[in-house]
């Protein structure tokens, strides 16, 4: 509970945000750790758009209802993703499968500071290419960007975030707490 109360704590900062519950496969990052790509990403903002550095992150595609901003990431008003891909959506789960073996584990729920060393990407709402089954588990790659806030703005080094992933890697997929 504590986990989901902090994912909606986070998402409402999202100034033009369009939350909507949407319904299949989606793509489950909360517990993904990302690596830059070296590119660039539009990020859909309340005035336009935004570019940020990319990052990937290879996370595991869940079935069911999860929270989603039609309005947020690079989402186009609708939980529908091309053929092809899901879109990256929040669900509190206790248990996820995780990289390596993608086995199922605790989720790792916990705050950390960033800089230069830990910094975060922002995964919520942005769409990801199936990939691969490893261990009876499909995979995507979700892009998004590194330090951007859930509405479009650039995160400064020093912001407290919230994230899923394990402690100590460089690029989490996190979530800027509210101040």
């Amino acid at each position: 509970m504590k986990y989901f109360v902090m994912l909606v704590l986070m998402t409402s900062a999202a100034s033009a945000a369009e939350f909507a519950t949407c319904k299949g496969e989606f793509a489950f990052c909360g517990a993904s750790p990302a690596t830059p790509t070296g590119q660039s990403i539009t990020v859909r903002t309340a005035t336009g758009t935004a570019q940020f550095r990319e990052a990937v992150a290879v996370c595991p595609i869940m079935k069911g209802t999860a929270l989603a901003d039609l309005n947020g990431g690079n989402m186009k008003g609708s939980c529908r993703a091309e053929k092809g891909h899901v879109w990256s959506l929040l669900f509190p789960y206790k248990d996820a499968p995780q990289a390596p073996t993608w086995a199922s584990a605790p989720t790792n729920p916990h705050t950390f500071t960033t800089t230069e060393a830990y910094q975060m990407t922002n995964m919520f709402s942005f769409l990801c290419k199936k990939a691969n089954v490893v261990n009876g588990v499909r995979l995507a790659n979700c892009y998004g960007p590194i330090n951007e806030n859930l509405d479009g703005t650039p995160l400064a080094l020093g912001a407290l975030v919230f994230s899923g992933a394990p402690a100590n890697v460089a690029f989490a997929v996190s979530a800027a707490v509210p101040r």
